[in-house]
């Protein structure tokens, strides 16, 4: 099942349950969107409102979450491509929630911003509070999953000694995330296709089975120190396949659209803008 949070013809913003194309009405949304709570999937179960062609409204990002929290080089392949060691513990960062914008809205590159670069990666949505989960119980605690692009200033975000995170990938419109959240019921999230594309051109294609950290491992780290809410989002990686990594580096452009699809979700697409 999936649920959505859009802006119908008339400007409300609304909850729905996404079947194919079609969205049923669940009601208005809350100030914080789709949080995946069992009383929140029941409401998108149950419900019976008009219905409307998905491509008729404005999809938006599904939840506005508190946190945002990212893991860092998590598939082989891509630490290898980076030049960068296996890491041992899991590489933990933020994306502020103001870079937030849903399936459609323009990802729009600052103009310092030379090296613009996209990253297609699983990421679920916490369902129920937790403080030190178990790798046995984590995934207890997800109550949905859905796709983020985790664009990334490569420029900003390697300009300083330590290379820190934060800054090059929480620009204003850099956190694309949907188009929909998908309930847990039935998917093994060991087994999630994960993929990027530029029109005919298929820029990342990989698999939540070559996690070097499992999702319920992630919420076992991360939740040893930080309480994690409902509605709170963790971005668990990107596999190999980045722009700063070819030969010659590939950046987004002007005029590009990237899509990033994680199967049972759907296809997140956001054209591209340079900032004038």
């Amino acid at each position: 099942m999936n649920a959505v949070r859009y802006r119908n013809a008339a400007g409300e913003i609304r909850l729905g349950r996404l079947d194919g194309d079609t969205i049923t009405d669940a009601g208005v949304a809350p100030e914080m969107g789709f949080v995946p709570t069992a009383e929140n999937w029941a409401l998108i179960t149950g419900a019976s409102g008009a219905t409307c062609a998905a491509a008729d409204v404005q999809l938006l990002h599904p939840v506005v979450p508190r946190k945002i929290i990212a893991i860092g080089l998590n598939y082989r392949d891509h630490a290898e491509e980076s030049e960068l060691d296996i890491p041992e513990t899991p590489v933990v960062f933020a994306k502020f929630p103001s870079a937030l914008i849903g399936h459609g809205e323009t990802i729009v590159v600052p103009r310092e911003e030379t090296r613009p670069d996209w990253e297609a990666e699983l990421a679920v949505v916490i369902g129920t509070r937790v403080h030190r989960a178990t790798t046995a119980n984590a995934i207890d605690h997800i109550g949905g999953y859905t796709a983020i692009n985790d664009v990334s200033g490569r420029r900003a975000q390697l300009e300083t000694p330590l290379r820190q995170f934060v800054y090059g990938k929480s620009f204003d419109t850099f956190a694309p995330l949907g188009p929909s959240i998908a309930s847990m019921d039935g998917v093994d999230l060991t087994d999630v296709r994960v993929s990027s594309r530029i029109g005919d051109e298929v820029l990342q294609d990989s698999n939540t089975r070559n996690l070097i950290f499992s999702v319920a491992e992630i919420i076992e780290y991360v939740s040893r120190g930080i309480t994690l809410e409902p509605g709170d989002v963790i971005a668990t990686g990107t596999p190999g396949g980045v722009g700063d990594s070819r030969q010659p580096p590939r950046y987004l452009e002007d005029g590009d659209t990237i899509e990033v699809t994680v199967s049972g979700v759907g296809t997140l697409s956001n054209p591209v803008r340079r900032e004038a």
